[in-house]
């Protein structure tokens, strides 16, 4: 089965939205949480740059019959 555009798409969307929720924890979370600062940075940017690279995955060609397979099949 090949990559579409379907499910890059489904690869994209969840990880930039918990990307974007793990960065903005980092940015306005609670002073108590300062030590697990850098982690959600890592976290958050990791997850951003999986979702932007699966966009990246070229798509395969679509599958054509060559002229004498179909000149056999067809009666």
């Amino acid at each position: 089965m090949g990559i579409n555009r379907a499910a890059k798409g489904i690869v994209l969307v969840p990880t930039l939205l918990l990307g974007g929720a793990f960065l903005a924890t980092a940015a306005w979370g609670p002073a108590a949480a300062a030590e697990n600062k850098p982690l959600a940075i890592v976290v958050g940017c990791v997850l951003i740059g999986a979702g932007l690279l699966a966009q990246l995955m070229p798509e395969p060609e679509p599958e054509t019959r060559s002229p004498e397979v179909r000149a056999g099949n067809e009666p």
